[in-house]
């Protein structure tokens, strides 16, 4: 049994169009979608349409619950820029994904923590805003009640699996179409993945136990980094065509 798991789109169409491809390619017909589908200058409405045409078992994460509960006047540029593409039956879609899921009574999905979208899981942050890995207790607490097998989180776009204690198999897949951002909560700090690669992950279950392996797919990230440049987003334009933000 093998399970494809993306997350972390934000709009980048080109980038999900390769992934998807890689996973046909793999002989994978299942998939999972972890949230965060369309925040960004890139093309959140036809990101949006081929997600729908999938109908990839997905969550909403926190970008798309921005997109649906934030007056636009107060939404960040990426947030802004999506929302402004989005037609109504987009939005209609968000609307219907759950917070959480539990997929074919086996692998749990969550996009931050099973608590909160917005709280790094198995990252944690120093005062002046370097990223490492969490402490063990901290990921094991997030994950007390959770009795799944697999329990899968996104939002740091950073690919990690962790084995806790009791054997589950903890996994953040990386992110599709947005290798590195910077943000200011709780303290000012960036997220550099190094490859301007789309990424997944695959589980795989071989009677036993779970396993995981991370895949990093090429596709036309300079015409995603010039579209994000021509919008006058210089730092999506950097870390597309990159990996890195400066």
């Amino acid at each position: 049994m093998k399970i494809a798991v993306i997350s972390d789109i934000h709009g980048n169409d080109l980038a999900l169009e390769a992934v998807l491809a890689d996973i046909s390619a793999q002989g994978i017909q299942d998939a999972v979608n972890l949230g965060d589908h369309l925040s960004g200058p890139l093309n959140a409405a036809r990101t949006a349409d081929i997600l729908i045409g999938r109908k990839v078992p997905a969550i909403r994460g926190n970008h798309d619950r921005y997109l649906l509960t934030l007056d636009p006047r107060e939404m960040g540029l990426s947030d802004r820029a999506a929302y402004d593409e989005l037609e109504p039956r987009h939005t209609d879609w968000l609307a219907t994904l759950p917070e959480t899921l539990a997929y074919r009574d086996t692998v749990f999905l969550c996009h931050g923590t099973p608590a909160s979208d917005e709280t790094y899981w198995m990252e944690a942050l120093t005062a002046d805003g370097i990223v490492h890995m969490a402490a063990r207790a901290a990921i094991e607490r997030f994950a007390e009640g959770i009795g799944y097998p697999v329990i899968l989180c996104g939002h740091t776009h950073i690919p990690r699996a962790v084995r806790l204690a009791n054997g589950r198999l903890l996994v953040n897949p990386g992110s599709v179409g947005c290798p590195g951002y910077d943000d200011d909560q709780p303290v000012a700090h960036k997220v550099e993945t190094g490859s301007p690669d789309a990424r997944y992950a695959i589980l795989e279950h071989n009677g036993v136990d779970w396993s995981v392996t991370f895949r990093c797919v090429p596709y036309d990230h300079m015409a995603m980094s010039r579209l994000a440049a021509d919008r006058n987003r210089p730092e999506w334009a950097r870390v597309l065509a990159t990996g890195f933000l400066d």
